[in-house]
């Protein structure tokens, strides 16, 4: 029998109900001819590119409308030349949590949560830059932009937002003064404005109880009003998990009642896109708050990337396959540890991806299969093999692989594939039975275990972290019924 690989990640409360894992590999779904429903794809390695000058995290990336990129790395704001290199600007107000930056052609705005935002002038050519005047500045968290306006969350526990329109790098850092006229207050509901995102030409004002949807009217005194039935009956656990990809906005959310999902929103209106068993996990977490989200788009697959540092935990949503994978990196001693991608941008025609421990950036690349020269380990685990609480008796299991041409011999030792079993529904495994993934030009490598022995109940793990291109595209387990 064929082992349906039509799930991600998966482990229910319950695991007698579900055990699957998914760790560092992404399903696909396959022509309807094909006789797999779905092959499993590596996610893409981390290829080193530079190291900033301080050791601390990258905790953003931004590319502007002029095509400048910038870095913030612990409390340093860089400028990332086209040769990868770092030349400071200055510094923000923290050295950890979530960063926010935003530009409206003439200026680039950072923000971090404290009453020091920065700014950064895209006119001038030497990049004129420096910290906003505290004394006419409101502390935010998030900052966005629509129709001229930069828009901006504050974080004073008054649940308000502001806006400045067509504001330029003097106006900002010579004390101009807001108009008090351009500030204004989410008023659906009485809970307050964990952050903003504009998607559509709309802002979505995400609350952390609910969210509600404005839109510019062009009104004199305050450009922007509240869209009449756009209310949506959810809000916002971590302000930093707000991510936008295409016409939908996604985060962390909770319910009244405390619990924990992941929201899309779009259409005025926001849908649960995690399952019950991610749903059961997150909310076990001690802390959620310092969650941070990012998206990427590569090969035809749409990624929401969702950190939890506290937890050191690293979930993906593929939007496009509506399914869930972990990402994982792996010390010396066979631990297991969050992405080291903390934020990402496209710039000089990659995806840059920023280290959220040693201010190391890199080129996310499907055709690397290395996290910085580290090994990858890709971990899955597959459904109950179950008749009826029936004996079986597992002949052989066969997993179909696809290998590239890379397999050479300085490389053929570390390409080798474990199979571990476990007769407890997925609690605790044996002890890894492993085999070679083939020898050079072995493109399509059946990989075969034999006499697996006797249970009622079995759930099989396959792992592997070999450095070359790789692809699951099915399992086959040959199994014989009895009658107890």
């Amino acid at each position: 029998m064929q082992i349906p690989l039509i799930l991600g990640s998966y482990e229910s409360r319950s695991l007698i109900s579900e055990a699957q894992r998914c760790i560092n590999l992404y399903p696909e779904r396959n022509p309807p001819d094909s006789p797999f429903p779905f092959t499993l794809y590596p996610t893409p390695g981390l290829s080193f590119i530079v190291t900033a000058p301080v050791v601390g995290p990258v905790r953003a990336l931004y590319t502007a409308s002029n095509g400048a990129c910038f870095a913030v790395v612990g409390n340093n704001v860089y400028l990332v030349t086209q040769s990868y290199g770092f030349v400071l600007l200055g510094q923000i107000n923290s050295y950890t949590g979530f960063v926010s930056i935003k530009d409206n052609t003439l200026v680039c705005v950072i923000v971090d949560g404290t009453n020091k935002g920065f700014a950064i002038d895209l006119t001038s050519g030497t990049f004129t830059y420096g910290a906003i005047s505290q004394t006419n500045w409101y502390a935010a968290n998030r900052v966005d932009y629509l129709d001229t306006y930069l828009l901006f969350s504050k974080t004073d526990g008054t649940g308000t937002f502001f806006t400045l329109s067509n504001v330029t790098y003097t106006m900002l850092t010579t004390g101009i003064g807001l108009d008090p006229l351009d500030v204004m207050k989410k008023t659906g509901g009485n809970d307050l404005t964990a952050g903003l995102a504009v998607m559509h030409r709309e802002i979505w004002l995400i609350g952390t109880g609910t969210s509600e949807v404005w839109f510019d009217s062009g009104a004199s005194d305050f450009a922007f009003q509240a869209m009449p039935g756009a209310f949506v009956e959810h809000g916002c656990a971590a302000v930093g998990s707000i991510a936008k990809y295409d016409l939908a906005l996604y985060w962390l959310g909770q319910d009244i009642y405390g619990n924990s999902v992941v929201y899309r929103g779009a259409q005025y209106n926001a849908a649960p896109i995690s399952t019950k068993a991610i749903d059961n996990e997150i909310t076990s977490y001690s802390t959620k708050s310092d969650a941070i989200g990012f998206t990427y788009f590569q090969e035809g697959h749409a990624f929401y990337v969702l950190n939890f540092p506290s937890q050191d935990v690293t979930w993906v949503f593929d939007i496009a396959e509506n399914a869930w994978h972990k990402r994982a990196w792996i010390d010396s001693n066979g631990n297991l540890h969050r992405w080291r991608g903390n934020c990402a941008c496209i710039f000089n025609n990659k995806i840059l991806v920023g280290d959220y421990q040693n201010g190391a950036l890199y080129n996310l690349d499907l055709d690397t299969y290395l996290d910085n020269g580290a090994p990858v380990v890709r971990i899955r685990s597959f459904p109950h093999m179950v008749n009826e609480n029936k004996r079986l008796t597992h002949r052989n299991l066969i997993a179909a692989f696809e290998v590239g041409d890379e397999m050479v011999s300085s490389t053929k030792d570390t390409c080798s594939v474990s199979l571990r079993c476990s007769d407890d529904a997925g609690r605790s495994y044996g002890d890894a039975v492993i085999q070679t993934l083939g020898n050079t030009g072995h493109y399509h490598t059946s990989v075969q275990w034999n006499r697996l022995g006797m249970a009622r109940d079995r759930v099989y793990e396959l792992s592997w972290s070999a450095p070359v291109k790789t692809a699951l595209s099915g399992v086959y387990v040959d199994l014989i019924g009895h009658e107890t």
